[in-house]
């Protein structure tokens, strides 16, 4: 059913926590995958010179990370393609789905806030806007207390 899966990742420890489950459902359904990068050079310098500086090194970057990210899902038997590119990542996550006919979309999300259900901007524009399923694995990061007012600071606001 899935033989075409997305899976933007950022750089981040929280994005790449999809892989595992994506490493799974490849497998079982034989997929491809296809690890895609998004970067907005223009919003990391001003002046044209300094943009077209900031593409080529996170042009550069986006190859070393996925690279690296596709050996690992080679080196776990799942064929793993990558493709970087420029631009608003919800926008580009959708448009590239769209365009290379993918079946599925996989991310991580986590909650913003003290509102556990809220999804990350970009998931939440993925999900709202894309015209393939999105596969949304909720990361929980939990912070223990680290001093005694931290904990009561919690009790205060009702987590046990």
């Amino acid at each position: 059913m899935f033989t075409k899966i997305l899976v933007p990742l950022d750089g981040s420890e929280l994005a790449a926590k999809i892989l595992p489950q994506v490493v799974e459902l490849a497998k079982t359904q034989n997929a491809q995958v296809t690890l895609l990068y998004v970067f907005d050079a223009a919003l990391m310098e001003n002046t044209p010179a300094m943009v077209q500086e900031a593409f080529a090194a996170e042009s550069k970057r986006c190859e070393m990370f996925l690279g690296q990210a596709a050996k690992e899902l080679g080196a776990q038997g799942v064929k793993a393609a990558t493709a970087c590119v420029e631009g608003s990542p919800a926008r580009e996550i959708i448009a590239y789905a769209e365009a290379k006919g993918m079946n599925l979309i996989a991310m991580a999300t986590h909650g913003k806030g003290e509102v556990a259900w809220v999804l990350g901007s970009v998931a939440e524009k993925v999900v709202s806007h894309a015209s393939v399923p999105v596969l949304l694995f909720r990361v929980m990061e939990v912070k223990l207390p680290q001093t005694k007012e931290d904990f009561l600071a919690l009790l205060d606001r009702g987590i046990p």
